[in-house]
C-alpha cells in the first residue's frame, strides 16, 4: 500500500483492510528507602509473580483456525487511473491509488470523470467458527468481491461463498465446502479486562499466519462513522491484511475481530481497534439464519454531556447521552422520551459517552424491550422502550416582535410568527436576532431558533428572562439550526 502524505499533525483513521495488498490502497480517517520498599506485584490466587502468557501454545492451538482470504473484485476509476488500478496486486504490492473515500476503506474505489470498472486483487484474514466451513471476517474485506478464495494453514484452497455482510458493524460471513475443519473458540468480550494480554493472528501485507501480541488499551471506544460498534482498543501490531483476523485472549478464545487502526501513515502506529465478539457473534447468527441483518432503532439524536451541560442539568458528573431530538413516530417518542433527557443506562449498562448509546442499542434486536435509566429535570426516571427496526424510514424530526434584554445571556429574541413556526416544523420557539456575550462565546448564532432553556420549552421572552434570573453558573439552550437540534451549554456565572 502506497499512502499519500497528509498533514504531519493530523491523526487519520484507517481500516486495516485487505486492499492494501493489491486492492485500492490508502489510509484515513492515529529511590524509596529499601527498608520500606514496596513488595513485588504477585498473583492473589497463587501468591507467585505473574508470568507472561504462553503465546506459543495459544498460537499452536488456534493458528490452524485462522485463514487467509484473497479477493478478486472491481473498482470504478477514471481512464487515466485504469492502468494503475490494474497493476495493483501484481508489480505494485503496496497499491498506488490515492485518497479513496478520504482514506477510509482500502478496498473501495471512487470514480473519476469517466469511470470504468477495472479488476482489483486484495487480501485479508478470517477465522473458522464451525467445522463445516463457516468463516467470519470483515465486511470491507469482501466488499464488491467477484471471487473469494480462502487458504487454510495446511495450504488447501477453497472458493468461498459470501453468505452475507453487514457494513454497519463491518462483519461478514463466508462458507466453504469442507468438513472437519479446526474451529476457533469464541470468548466473551464482557469478561475482557483493560491491561489484559491479547494476541492477533492474520496476514499483514500478505505475510500469512503472522502473530503479534499486545494488551487491551481500552474498551468501549466509539469512532467516527462507526457508532454501532463499541471497539476494543489494543496495541497489538495490526496492519493492512490483518482485517478480519481474530484477536485472542490468554485463554485462546476469540474476543474480537481486528478491523481498524489510527495512523498518520496508513500503517500501524500503536493504536488498533477490534470489533467485540459479543456483537460480532450476534451479527453472524443473523446472517447464517437469514442472510441479512436487522438492527434495532431507538429513534433519537444524542450529543455529548460536557461539564457545563452537566451543571445545567444538575448531574453529579458529565456522563450519559443527551437527547437533542426525538423522532415523532419512533419508539422513543412512543415511550415518552423527550429532548433534554439524559440517558444514563441501557438495561443496567452505564452510558458514559453519547457514542455508548448506539453501541448498546446495536446489541439488541428489533422488537426487543429495553429499560432506560433517564435523568429528567433533576430527577431519575426509568423508561421501558420497545425498539423499532433501523430499516424503517423515520419521519423528519421537528421541535409581534418582542425584543429581549441581552442581560446575562446575551441574546436578542423575538416571537416566531405562525407561518415561521410551520416552516421550522416546531410548535413554539424564539428567533435569535442577535447573539452576544456569553451565548455568542458558546457558539450561539443569529438566525438560530431557541426551542428550550434548561429543558423548559421557549414560549415567550418573559419566560426566558425568568429562567435566566434563577440560573446559577450555567444553562443549556436547545437550538434549532439548519434543521438540526443541538444543545448548547452557556456559562453565565
Amino acid at each position: 500500500m502506497k499512502t499519500q502524505s497528509l498533514h504531519n499533525t493530523k491523526l487519520v483513521l484507517a481500516l486495516v483492510a485487505a486492499g492494501a495488498i493489491g486492492g485500492i490502497g490508502g489510509s484515513l480517517v492515529h529511590n524509596m528507602d529499601q527498608a520500606h520498599a514496596a513488595p513485588p506485584v504477585v498473583s492473589s490466587a497463587s501468591n507467585a509473580p505473574m508470568a507472561l502468557p504462553d503465546f506459543a501454545q495459544i498460537t499452536a492451538q488456534n493458528g490452524p483456525s485462522v485463514v487467509n482470504i484473497s479477493v478478486v473484485g472491481s473498482a470504478k476509476t477514471s481512464n487515466d487511473d485504469g492502468e494503475t488500478a490494474q497493476r495493483q496486486g501484481r508489480d505494485d504490492p503496496f497499491g498506488n491509488d490515492p485518497l479513496f473515500e478520504l482514506f477510509r476503506r482500502f478496498q473501495q474505489g471512487q470514480g473519476g470523470q469517466a469511470p470504468k470498472a477495472v479488476p482489483t486483487h486484495s487480501q485479508g484474514s478470517g477465522f473458522i467458527v464451525s467445522a463445516d466451513g463457516i468463516i467470519m471476517t470483515n465486511a470491507h474485506v469482501v466488499q464488491d468481491a467477484k471471487e473469494v478464495t480462502v487458504k487454510l494453514t495446511d495450504r488447501r484452497e477453497f472458493i468461498a461463498k459470501v453468505l452475507g455482510s453487514d457494513p454497519k458493524t463491518d462483519v461478514a460471513v463466508l462458507k466453504i465446502d469442507a468438513k472437519n475443519l479446526p474451529v476457533a473458540t469464541i470468548g466473551k468480550t464482557s469478561d475482557l479486562r483493560v491491561g489484559e494480554w491479547v494476541l492477533a493472528i492474520g496476514s499483514p501485507f500478505g505475510f500469512e499466519n503472522t502473530v503479534t501480541a499486545g494488551v487491551v488499551s481500552a474498551k468501549g471506544r466509539t469512532l467516527p462513522d462507526d457508532g454501532a460498534v463499541s471497539f476494543i482498543q489494543t496495541d497489538a501490531a495490526v496492519n493492512p491484511g490483518n482485517s478480519g483476523g481474530p484477536l485472542f485472549n490468554t485463554r485462546g478464545e476469540v474476543i474480537g475481530i481486528n478491523s481498524q487502526i489510527y495512523s498518520r501513515t496508513g500503517g500501524y502506529q500503536g493504536v488498533s481497534f477490534a470489533i467485540p465478539m459479543d456483537l460480532a457473534g450476534k451479527i453472524k447468527d443473523q446472517i447464517v439464519a437469514h442472510g441479512k441483518v436487522e438492527h434495532a432503532r431507538l429513534g433519537v439524536a444524542v450529543q455529548e454531556v460536557n461539564q457545563t451541560l452537566a451543571d445545567s442539568f444538575h448531574l453529579d458528573k458529565p456522563e450519559g447521552a443527551l437527547v437533542s431530538s426525538v423522532d415523532k413516530s419512533g419508539p422513543a417518542a412512543k415511550a415518552g422520551l423527550e429532548p433534554g433527557d439524559v440517558i444514563r443506562k441501557v438495561d443496567g449498562h452505564t452510558i458514559v459517552s453519547s457514542g455508548d448509546l448506539p453501541a448498546a442499542i446495536s446489541l439488541s434486536t428489533p422488537g426487543q424491550k429495553v429499560q432506560l435509566d433517564v435523568w429528567r429535570k433533576g430527577s431519575a426516571q426509568t423508561i421501558e422502550v420497545k425498539l423499532g427496526n433501523a430499516n424503517d424510514k423515520p419521519e423528519q424530526v421537528g421541535s409581534s416582535k418582542e425584543p429581549a434584554s441581552q442581560g446575562r445571556l446575551g441574546l436578542a429574541l423575538r416571537q416566531l410568527q405562525p407561518d415561521e413556526l410551520r416552516s421550522a416544523g416546531v410548535e413554539n420557539g424564539l428567533l435569535i436576532e442577535n447573539a452576544g456575550g456569553a451565548a455568542a462565546n458558546a457558539g450561539v448564532q443569529s438566525g438560530d431558533v431557541l426551542l428550550a432553556i434548561n429543558g423548559t420549552p421557549a414560549k415567550n421572552v418573559e419566560q426566558i428572562r425568568a429562567v435566566v434570573a434563577k440560573a446559577d453558573k450555567s444553562i443549556a439552550l436547545l437550538i434549532l439550526r439548519d434543521g438540526d437540534k443541538i444543545f448548547v451549554p452557556v456559562r453565565i456565572g
